[in-house]
């Protein structure tokens, strides 16, 4: 009887390694494709199939489904301008799973949305700990860093997103902005 539980212990294992492994070797893939988009609208397919995945958490049990209906549920509570239940909701999470990326990730723009740049920055960090290409958080990095008028950083986080996904709007349209407003405050 033990050993039958064993390899079922075992087998649960290695079946969520492959999974996970499934995960990161289609992101990787979907990376690759991202940075050699050959239009806006494209890589705009290819940023939708990374946030899906993303926005799924990454155990395919019960548990993992629960965790990506919570993180829907705080973006529906974000939308609707509940910002302090939608806090409470993604440190819940974040709690339950400390190192998803995407929990940590929509914590963060719950504190910019509460105006609370340097806490969400904090987030935005252990974001990038767990996904050093999200570009999503990023670019909220940038957003944080222009309301606190650090436009030299700001510019940072932006170029970080265009080695990432070079097609991106936001920081093709932001960069030269941020630049002539350095020279006028110079």
């Amino acid at each position: 009887m033990k050993k039958h539980i064993l390899i079922f212990i075992f087998s649960l294992f290695f079946f969520n390694n492959v999974s996970a492994e499934d995960r990161k070797s289609e992101l990787n893939e979907l990376f690759i494709q991202l940075k050699n988009a050959k239009d806006l609208s494209s890589a705009q397919v290819v940023e939708s199939k990374i946030a899906k995945i993303w926005n799924k958490h990454p155990s395919d049990d019960r548990r993992g489904f629960r965790l990506t209906e919570l993180l829907n549920q705080g973006s529906v509570l974000i939308n609707s301008g509940e910002l302090n239940k939608a806090y409470k909701l993604f440190t819940q999470i974040i709690a339950v799973e400390p190192d998803w990326a995407e929990a940590w990730n929509r914590r963060a723009t719950v504190l910019y949305l509460m105006k609370k740049y340097q806490s969400s920055l904090d987030d935005i960090e252990i974001t990038l700990k767990f996904e050093p290409r999200h570009f999503g958080a990023l670019g909220g990095q940038a957003l944080n860093y222009l309301e606190l008028k650090e436009y030299e950083k700001a510019i940072e986080s932006y170029k970080a997103v265009q080695k990432i996904y070079p097609l991106k709007d936001s920081a093709k349209k932001m960069i030269p902005k941020l630049k002539e407003l350095i020279d006028q405050t110079i």
